[in-house]
């Protein structure tokens, strides 16, 4: 499995878009999407002066989201995908134990409007990937993978409950609370969310 160095930027969105109409902004079904969609956006094809077009797209459906790396012949990552190359820092491949590595996502969670920034504009990590701390959050291709009830008559329509990446769900030290931050924010959306701080990459 290969994943994208960078996230998905606006002006690679925006291209997209203009290849697939269906998901512009003025024409995306309800079903797809909320009402935020983009909502940074001017228009269609042109984002204006919110922000820059090499920053990461965001405010961006998992439906739509899922579609794009599609068509770029990717899928977005699972949960566990995302999870084994994110808890890498600059030098090691698993981060997870060390305080300041966690000091420094939580540190990341306190500040404001990263989404603006560019892509590349955090530090690359062991793999060789940027971003996966520290600029946006990031959807990931596997949903309800934790919070399944058991029960048939609750998770007959799961797959409408697809849920956010930067999910904790091999945690075991009670004490990364970074980690179950991701856990909690990925519990608390549906495929058809868009956020302002939400984007994606792809896996292939």
């Amino acid at each position: 499995v290969y994943i994208d160095v960078y996230p998905v930027t606006n002006h690679e969105f925006i291209e997209f878009v203009k290849q697939n109409p269906e998901w512009k902004k003025s024409g995306i079904k309800k079903i797809f999407a909320d009402e935020n969609y983009l909502a940074h956006w001017e228009s269609d094809s042109n984002i204006g002066h919110s922000q820059p077009l090499s920053a990461p797209v965001t405010n961006i459906s998992w439906f739509a989201a899922n579609a794009y790396c599609r068509c770029q012949g990717k899928r977005l990552p699972s949960t566990d995908e995302w999870e084994y190359v994110a808890m890498a820092n600059k030098n090691i491949r698993d981060a997870r134990y060390l305080k300041s590595y966690n000091e420094y996502i939580l540190g990341w969670y306190e500040k404001p409007k990263t989404f603006n920034n560019k892509v590349g504009s955090t530090f690359k990590n062991y793999w060789n990937v940027y971003d996966l701390h520290g600029l946006v959050w990031e959807w990931t291709n596997d949903f309800n993978s934790v919070l399944i009830s058991g029960e048939s008559r609750k998770d007959v329509d799961n797959d409408s409950n697809l849920f956010c990446g930067s999910a904790a769900i091999g945690v075991t030290d009670l004490m990364n609370y970074a980690a179950f931050m991701r856990y909690a924010v990925r519990g608390s959306l549906k495929a058809k969310y868009t956020v302002k701080n939400l984007g994606f990459r792809c896996v292939k």
